[in-house]
Order: C-alpha cells, then sequence, then structure tokens
C-alpha cells in the first residue's frame, strides 16, 4: 500500500509513523528501488494488521512468538515457502532498523529463522539449443527490412553475451558501451556499477541495430541504448515478448524467458571452465552462494553425459 494510502482499519500511531518512516528509509537512505519499498512495505503493513489484531499497539510489546504466529498463520493460510521466506526476511531488516533508530528496545525478529524453501534449479538452454536460437533471430533479422529485427537480434546476443538483467538491459545508454574493451558498464541491484564483457557476435548485433537507431529516434529516446517503437526507451515487457516469440523457433527447448538466457549464459560459462568468482562478478551477485546454483545444473549435465558416453558407467 503506497504512503499515505487510505486503510480501511487504521494503525495505531505508532505502528503508522514506524511503517512511514521505514519506507522513507528505505527508499531515500537505503537507496532502494520502488519495487522493493512496495514489496517490504506492504509484507509490514500485513505484520501490523496481525499484531493489531492481537492487541498490539507499538513496537516494544512485540516478541518473537508473535512473529512466529503471524508466520504460522501466512503458512496455514497457504502461501507459499518462498514467500514466507522474503516476508520474513522484510521483518528481520524492519526490526533490525527499528532497533537502531531507538524505536524498539529489542529486536524480537533477531531470533526468526526462515522456512527452508526446496532449491529448484533453473530451467535453461542447451549449447546446441542456443546456437540454434541466435542462428534463427539472426536469419530472421536479414530478412527483416525495418530496424524490429536488428533490435531484436541485439536484445538476444546482449543477454546471452552478458547475463544482464532484463531491467539492466533496457537501462543501457550509449555512453555505457566501451567498444575498444569490448565492455558494458551496468548498473545492477543496489546502484553497484559493475563492467560486463560482452563477445564479438554480440558486439556485431548491437553495432548493427545502432545503425538503424535513428529510424525510431524522438527527443524521448535520450541515450537509451534499446528503444521501443515510439522511439522511448524499451519496456521490460517487450523484451520479454522478443525472447519468448524467438524460442519458438526451438524444438522441444524450454520456454524460457530473459533469466533463462542468464541461467543458461553462467551455465555455459562454467561448464566451459570458467571459475565461480568470475561468473559471480559478471552476473553481480552479492553472495557466492547464489552462484554455486549454476553448479548444479552443470553437474547433472555432466552426469548425464557420462552415463551416456562411458562404457562402465
Amino acid at each position: 500500500m503506497a504512503d499515505g494510502q487510505s486503510r480501511e482499519v487504521a494503525l495505531p500511531p505508532a505502528l503508522a509513523e514506524a511503517l512511514d518512516a521505514f519506507s522513507s528509509y528505505q527508499r531515500l537512505q537505503a537507496n532502494r528501488s520502488e519495487h522493493t519499498v512496495r514489496a517490504y512495505r506492504g509484507d509490514i503493513e500485513a505484520l501490523m494488521d496481525h499484531l493489531v489484531a492481537q492487541g498490539i499497539t507499538g513496537l516494544d510489546e512485540v516478541g518473537l512468538p508473535d512473529l512466529r504466529s503471524w508466520l504460522a498463520d501466512q503458512l496455514a493460510a497457504g502461501l507459499a515457502p518462498a514467500t514466507l521466506q522474503r516476508r520474513s526476511g522484510a521483518i528481520r531488516v524492519f526490526f533490525r532498523w527499528a532497533r537502531a533508530q531507538g524505536r524498539s528496545v529489542t529486536d524480537p525478529a533477531a531470533g526468526l529463522q526462515s522456512p527452508r524453501v526446496p532449491r529448484r534449479l533453473p530451467r535453461t538452454l542447451s549449447q546446441t539449443d542456443t546456437e540454434t536460437l541466435m542462428t534463427a533471430i539472426l536469419d530472421a533479422a536479414a530478412l527483416d527490412d525495418g530496424p524490429a529485427g536488428a533490435r531484436d537480434a541485439a536484445i538476444l546476443e546482449v543477454l546471452y553475451s552478458s547475463g544482464l538483467r532484463v531491467g539492466e538491459l533496457c537501462g543501457l545508454d550509449l555512453t555505457d558501451i566501451d567498444r575498444q574493451r569490448g565492455l558494458l558498464r551496468v548498473l545492477g541491484k543496489g546502484n553497484k556499477q559493475r563492467s560486463v564483457p560482452i563477445g564479438q557476435p554480440a558486439r556485431r548485433a548491437v553495432d548493427a541495430w545502432l545503425a538503424r537507431r535513428d529510424e525510431w529516434l524522438t527527443p524521448a529516446s535520450g541515450d537509451a541504448v534499446f528503444l521501443g517503437r515510439r522511439g522511448g526507451r524499451l519496456d521490460q515487457r517487450v523484451v520479454r515478448r522478443v525472447v519468448h516469440s524467438a524460442m519458438r523457433a526451438i524444438p522441444d527447448a524450454p520456454d524460457v524467458g530473459p533469466h533463462g538466457m542468464r541461467h543458461a549464459m553462467a551455465t555455459h560459462l562454467l561448464e566451459g571452465g570458467a571459475d565461480l568468482r568470475s561468473v559471480q562478478e559478471i552476473l553481480g551477485h552479492t553472495s557466492l552462494a547464489t552462484t554455486q546454483i549454476y553448479t548444479h545444473v552443470s553437474g547433472d549435465r555432466l552426469k548425464q553425459a557420462f552415463r551416456q558416453a562411458h562404457p562402465r558407467a
């Protein structure tokens, strides 16, 4: 719920003021995105509704059993473990902030355990599937006499070559392209900058698109690398449509979106011998544990190849 938006049941003043202050802190000092601010606010607001229903009107009245009972109610209501894990994380961030700000004497969430989430290996493309995809999209671009084909080919080549998140791709500016060194300067999560290499096919595809970019150029274009048909910065939804449409060129391949291209790139790098730390840096992961999931994908591929080819498998 947005700041200042009316509620059917108003929170007690102490809780409402803490919620607004926390949202302002997340936005202005922690430099969180609006999406993250809204998600945190919604989670904390849901908790506060539960606390008020239990007769609690201030943060100092909250104990660990109150937080556990809320998560238990959420679980009974059928929320997924991943959602519960996100909400328990939001609670810990909120109460850590509240204690640091002197709004709560203790941190009742310090001992809160997150529900375990079953690890799911990401669906991804094989290297053969990826080659088929790129060949199909480049063939389509060659037959397209407008800029759309060149742009779409560049989108797919950059996504696979660099492993960018879709928001990072859409946020690229012309000044972010370092042609001499073959790097992209990327603004990732938490406004952290990193440099990401791209291969020769991606460079050629970008150059082909930039040669057609002026055909869609408008005053709204600014320095955006990728544009929509009306000349504005490319929308993330368009990127998803481009990727899903391109996937139809690969028989029996998983219908992955832009994040699936990121998975494929990371997996193929590891299969080719790249070290985990380098892949972590390219992907912009804060924690190495996040990157390690790709070692499981690669391990499955290796075991499959072993079973198929080794005479004593």
